[in-house]
């Protein structure tokens, strides 16, 4: 009974994360249809604590025909685990720098999830020193293997590293501001869930816009264009913003020094990519949050509602209008958000 159960609740996921792909395609339950365009999808660090379930969350999507999962260690254990699962996508794994351009050569998705985890007491900044040395050596791989990949970075803090990949690419020619991403949907997915808490309404009824960035007070949930609409009081609407800038640090200090927001970040990183390959394969209307070139505020970079397209991005969407609230709000991040991104382009133009 428990099987059977387990087996219930898989295929209701599954279902869910692929619903319009499935539409779309003709795809069932993980098995495609000759009518599926043929994506390769490549995961940069694999066998870590969000790199794992991400590869099973990719595995279990019909849009992805082969999959790259890559580390600097352990990778074959996943990819021989994850491989056994009867759906779609042809499993390789990859292990070490020498492996690291198989891995990436002919990808069409890069998720890069690579890096050290947050430890109670650390902030996004303190991982900066590790994961942007890290990320830019993957970034001048991807530049050289997968030039035209769409390459979504969850590796923290993504304030700077998108920054830092941006100017990898562009010293290596290969910069497409329609083509990178920083995965900001963690914030999406802790604002719909608190405030369907709060509202009490379906959860998967319901969508909040999230922009700025993806730390603290840069995170800012409008909660004002929430739907479906619900007069919660002011009081609420703070308390609903500050934990949705706290949720990291929420999961941190539950898990008392033994990891940070994993399969939470997994689960947002897979609706993330599930996005981007519907947009690669002409489905229309395909509207997430993401951090990215921007001009919808005088910072280079910032996250808001962006319209996926065959090209990557295919429109940044403004921020529609704003409670008194979020407006103080959106003065408040500008200057943090700017020195983050600041950080992360003196990095790497420094070497």
């Amino acid at each position: 009974m428990r099987t059977a159960m387990l087996r219930s609740v898989l295929k209701r996921s599954s279902s869910n994360l692929m619903s319009s792909t499935t539409s779309a395609y003709g795809v069932r339950r993980g098995f495609a249809s000759e009518s599926a365009p043929e994506r390769k999808v490549a995961v940069l660090g694999a066998a870590g604590g969000i790199g794992q379930p991400l590869a099973l969350l990719m595995k279990l999507n019909p849009l992805v025909s082969k999959l790259a999962l890559y580390d600097i260690a352990g990778t074959p254990g996943v990819a021989a685990d994850v491989s056994h699962i009867n759906t779609r996508s042809e499993v390789v794994g990859f292990m070490g720098e020498e492996q690291l351009g198989q891995a990436l050569e002919g990808s069409d998705v890069v998720i890069i999830p690579a890096g050290v985890p947050r430890k109670p007491g650390m902030t996004r900044d303190d991982l900066f020193n590790i994961n942007a040395g890290i990320v830019k050596s993957l970034c001048t791989a991807i530049a050289k293997y997968c030039p035209h990949a769409l390459v979504n970075m969850i590796s923290n803090p993504v304030n700077s590293t998108v920054p830092i990949a941006s100017e990898v690419f562009k010293k290596a020619g290969t910069y497409d501001e329609k083509k990178l991403f920083g995965v900001t949907t963690l914030d999406v997915v802790r604002a719909k869930t608190f405030y369907a808490g709060k509202a009490k309404v379906n959860v998967a009824e319901v969508n909040v816009p999230v922009v700025g960035g993806h730390a603290g007070i840069t995170i800012l949930p409008l909660f004002s264009q929430a739907t479906p609409k619900a007069n919660l009081p002011d009081e609420d609407i703070k308390a609903l913003t500050k934990r949705t800038q706290d949720g990291g640090t929420e999961v941190v200090e539950a898990k008392a020094g033994k990891g940070s927001a994993t399969l939470s970040m997994a689960y947002a990183g897979a609706i993330f990519a599930d996005a981007c390959l519907k947009g690669l394969n002409g489905v229309p209307d395909v509207v997430e949050c993401s951090f990215v070139q921007s001009s919808v505020t005088e910072l280079p970079f910032f996250a808001s509602k962006v319209r996926l397209g065959k090209n990557g991005v295919e429109e940044v969407l403004g921020l529609g209008p704003l409670s008194d609230y979020e407006k103080e709000g959106l003065e408040a991040l500008k200057p943090e958000l700017k020195s983050s991104i600041e950080k992360g382009i003196k990095f790497a133009n420094q070497s």
